[in-house]
């Protein structure tokens, strides 16, 4: 009997720290987009904004957005905090550094530019979340992986930016409550100008690539 029992303990013992692993594995997975199927989830739950009152845009990458997320949550978490903590609309024209050579803000306050002279163009770097504070701008994007482009300018290391004719991009408006992101997967032609609207007030955050 004396056998059998510790046989008995042992196994509860075992079957107990396998459930704790597995819920402990579960609500992980529950908090972090670090497993695929936990991804929509998180992205639903809006805790990585960090306590920023904004909408992501529909064409955000979601798994993109995860995987950095995943690979480097402090610079995210430190670009949707400046976004949570300053009030966007009054905040001074200007460049704010977030987390230096890795997280920066450039406000800018002004006409819009034609969208014969905004560019497509992607970053291998950086990405461009893009906000609009005041009034409204064209925002276009395209996936690298499905959209049908050609190289019109080599990827400038120095500028960390690449250039693109672009003939099926998605066009999409920028206004205030809602924010872009645009990752080295997606080419975007950023905040041009929109009918009715010349002059924009806008908010940039480059935010490295792990």
């Amino acid at each position: 009997m004396g056998i059998l029992h510790k046989l008995l303990v042992k196994r509860a013992g075992l079957l107990l720290l396998f459930v704790c692993c597995a819920i402990g594995a579960y609500a992980q997975n529950a908090k972090t987009p670090c497993n695929k199927e936990s991804i929509a989830k998180w992205y639903k739950s809006k805790a990585w904004l960090n306590g920023a009152k904004l909408k992501p845009h529909k064409s955000i990458n979601m798994e993109e957005l995860a995987r950095q997320y995943c690979s480097n949550p402090d610079w995210w978490n430190k670009a949707f905090e400046f976004l949570a903590s300053h009030n966007l609309e009054t905040l001074e024209p200007g460049r704010y550094v977030i987390d230096e050579g890795n997280v920066t803000a450039f406000v800018s306050e002004g006409p819009t530019k034609d969208i014969s002279e905004i560019n497509w163009e992607t970053h291998q770097n950086f990405n461009d979340l893009q906000y609009v504070a005041k009034g409204k701008a064209g925002m276009g994007v395209a996936s690298l992986k499905n959209s049908k482009y050609t190289s019109t300018a080599a990827y400038d290391l120095k500028r960390d930016v690449e250039n693109y004719n672009v003939e099926n991009g998605k066009f999409y408006v920028g206004k205030p409550g809602t924010f872009f992101i645009f990752s080295p997967k997606e080419i975007h032609r950023p905040a041009f100008r929109e009918k009715g609207h010349d002059t924009i007030k806008k908010v940039l955050i480059k935010v490295r690539v792990p």
